[in-house]
């Protein structure tokens, strides 16, 4: 009894907040329902649809020719002057295409990889050898590094020019 109570209140809460609503003028008895509009409900629904269809058509065209005509490859023999390239090692046409013209070499990669492992080292080493050279300043108290400036030569050398060409002009 009570559930078919509280079905019925569900019932009734559900025409409520499904009826539009309506404004009532004071003149007249018509009654205008007001409901929101579905413009941005269809336009988003149209677009996905569109860009799915637009991406999903030919995608399904060119997977299914490569699946019905190439198909998978196969395993043969190789000649003795030949090298294979590596994308051939991949079964699949659509697999061989990306490997071939959109991914990279995957040896180029890792040579890539190991260049830049040896950068790191070589910087690895520079500081070890710049902390060994800091700790024997340290160690020998020889001179202070950090009141040493680069002396920069091209003053020195318009120095000298300039008394060079005094040193003509008077004689000496």
């Amino acid at each position: 009894m009570i559930m078919s109570k509280l079905k019925n209140l569900g019932l009734l809460t559900q025409r409520i907040m499904q009826s539009p609503i309506t404004q009532r003028s004071m003149s007249e008895h018509r009654t205008f329902p007001l409901t929101s509009s579905k413009y941005v409900w269809t336009t988003f629904k149209d677009k996905v649809h569109f860009y799915f269809m637009l991406g999903a058509i030919p995608a399904g065209l060119v997977i299914t020719y490569c699946n019905v005509f190439i198909g998978p490859a196969t395993l043969s023999e190789i000649p003795e002057d030949y090298t294979p390239k590596y994308w051939e090692y991949h079964r699949h046409p659509i697999t061989r295409f990306i490997a071939r013209y959109i991914t990279l070499n995957p040896q180029q990669e890792y040579e890539k990889y190991l260049a830049h492992l040896f950068i790191e080292n070589e910087k690895k080493m520079i500081r070890f050898l710049e902390d060994d050279i800091k700790l024997k300043m340290k160690e020998r108290d020889d001179y202070q590094a950090y009141y040493y400036r680069p002396v920069l030569a091209k003053y020195h050398r318009r120095v000298k020019q300039a008394t060079d060409y005094v040193e003509t002009i008077s004689g000496d």
